[in-house]
């Protein structure tokens, strides 16, 4: 799609150029493999331009300050974890299927070699740039909440279950969904986690926290 989109912007009977689109995703994914490697503060602009494969004028001329980049690539990755969310989909399912779905999503996307990472550059390096740690917490932290809350708030509108703070229940959810192994591979007590494992841990939040706030009687199939 992205591509038709370029090839109209462009248009017929011109030289193929790659669109600003593109090259901004590009420029993305050498940016988060340079921010990985390096750290935010030592990431190289020119290292991230040559592997890009574009001059350093034209990545500042989409990207003005290594800032609006770091930006751009935390809104990447939440753009995609709301596009395998579905929340359309997710609207239409049962509680439980519902509410796995929402935690597999949130679980796959918090305990990724990437996201853990970046996880890492920001509690190691905001206090000499909060604009980071600004970032993370608005685009991140804040985005991937208001949609559990927005689900949780759903359901109990619906009757289906009894919620008196769904903020607080989302923040518990999340909790217990990633906590543990999170700081166990922060610490390098684990070399990652499966995605079996997360499967696993979406279906037994979501027994737990449903078991606790159901409202019965209540078919929980679907």
């Amino acid at each position: 799609m992205m591509q038709e989109i370029c090839a109209e912007k462009r248009g017929r009977g011109r030289p193929q150029v790659r669109c600003d689109d593109d090259t901004k995703a590009i420029i993305i994914q050498a940016a988060n493999d340079q921010f990985k490697k390096a750290g935010y503060a030592s990431a190289s602009i020119s290292t991230i331009a040559q592997t890009a494969g574009i001059s350093t004028k034209t990545l500042y001329r989409l990207f003005p300050a290594k800032a609006d980049l770091f930006s751009e690539l935390i809104s990447a990755k939440i753009g995609q974890y709301f596009l395998g969310l579905d929340e359309n989909s997710l609207r239409d399912m049962g509680v439980r299927e519902g509410l796995e779905r929402l935690l597999l999503a949130y679980g796959r996307l918090t305990l990724s070699t990437d996201t853990i990472a970046i996880t890492r550059l920001v509690l190691s390096e905001s206090d000499r740039f909060p604009e980071i740690a600004r970032v993370f917490y608005e685009q991140a932290i804040t985005r991937t909440s208001v949609a559990m809350e927005k689900w949780l708030s759903l359901q109990t509108e619906r009757g289906l279950i009894t919620l008196h703070d769904p903020a607080m229940a989302t923040g518990m959810l999340r909790g217990m969904m990633v906590m543990e192994p999170q700081r166990a591979v922060m610490l390098g007590q684990l070399s990652g986690v499966s995605d079996e494992r997360i499967l696993e841990r979406s279906q037994i939040c979501a027994s737990l926290f449903l078991n606790g706030c159901m409202t019965a009687p209540m078919n929980m199939g679907g």
